[in-house]
């Protein structure tokens, strides 16, 4: 904070005006919102962790601060304490302290932050999975990541499984799969599988100028081709952008990106102990492993398939662990 650094400079004494009128450590309450956030980006057990341990870390350092101000300034900063709260507002504070001011205060809090944020974490992943569209037939469950796609899993699981089984997409009769539903030219899909599209963000000459439209538009790039953005940024046509980006070089200037009817699917293997087939949400559980065999790009109105490829069984972010939802 400006004001906090040009103060000391200054001299100016306790920072206490624009956001420190209200709380008394705005920066941490900031980096916590970010952790927040990126926690929500990369749900995994290890964040949640991460994000625990530096919520206490914090609490600590900003209870180290404010020691250090009261012996400075005194009484100034005392009354300053009283009527500011120290992460939110002193209106909201008080409906949250639950835990009186005693030496066992710094267990129960350390212990508390642990709780809420790993239980809100599995909760959170709990409420996900209760809600996520899953559609199967015989080993393969499929789930779309656009809710729009919920209408295509039927024709989609018709479409791979018919004539040869699935069997040139890798897929075998005793094993379990399941298959993620996504646009073609979804950014995210190294994620899931290293498909090898020139879609992965960190290939991109136009990195800055896409992740400008993300931040501009954070949802955006979810329902529409980012082909679309591509055109909007540079300025140029449509079926151009298009021409240039798809993965599947659709080249009919007349195909709207927006009605695209082709998708892409992302076929995991997914392996367990015991006997026993797995579908809908158990094929996400904790103690199963994912391993990426192909993707099969197919049209979601005929039922054609359009590119089947085998996959290395690792995704684009080889061995650093991804979220699986």
């Amino acid at each position: 904070m400006p004001q906090v650094y040009l103060g000391k400079i200054f001299k100016w004494g306790i920072a206490s005006k624009g956001l420190y009128r209200h709380i008394r450590h705005p920066q941490y309450m900031a980096l916590g919102i970010w952790g927040i956030g990126m926690s929500i980006l990369w749900p995994r057990f290890i964040v949640l962790a991460s994000l625990s341990v530096m919520f206490i870390l914090y609490y600590f350092l900003a209870k180290d601060e404010q020691e250090r101000m009261l012996r400075q300034f005194g009484v100034s900063y005392q009354d300053y304490i009283n009527r500011t709260g120290m992460f939110v507002p002193r209106s909201v504070e008080k409906h949250l302290s639950f835990v009186p001011e005693t030496s066992l205060r710094y267990l129960v809090i350390p212990v508390s932050i642990i709780v809420v944020v790993i239980g809100t974490g599995f909760l959170l992943r709990e409420v996900t999975l209760s809600s996520l569209p899953f559609e199967s037939r015989g080993n393969l469950t499929l789930v779309p990541i656009l809710p729009e796609d919920q209408g295509v899993s039927a024709w989609v699981l018709k479409g791979i499984l018919k004539d040869n089984g699935g069997s040139d997409a890798g897929i075998v009769a005793n094993k379990d799969y399941l298959g993620y539903v996504m646009p073609v030219d979804y950014i995210m899909q190294g994620m899931i599988a290293d498909t090898g599209t020139e879609f992965h963000l960190y290939k991109q000459h136009h990195t800055v100028a896409m992740i400008n439209e993300w931040v501009l538009h954070p949802f955006q790039h979810l329902r529409a081709s980012p082909s679309l953005h591509m055109a909007k940024m540079f300025h140029v046509d449509p079926a151009v952008a298009r021409r240039h980006h798809c993965p599947i070089v659709a080249k009919n200037p007349s195909m709207n990106c927006n009605s695209c009817p082709y998708r892409r699917v992302a076929l995991i293997e997914v392996n367990h102990e015991g006997g026993g087939r797995l579908a809908g949400n158990k094929l996400l559980a904790v103690n199963v492993t994912r391993v990426p065999v192909s993707f099969v790009d197919i049209n979601t109105k005929t039922g054609e398939i359009v590119n089947i490829v085998k996959v290395r069984k690792t995704t684009a972010w080889e061995d650093v662990p991804t979220p699986s939802i």
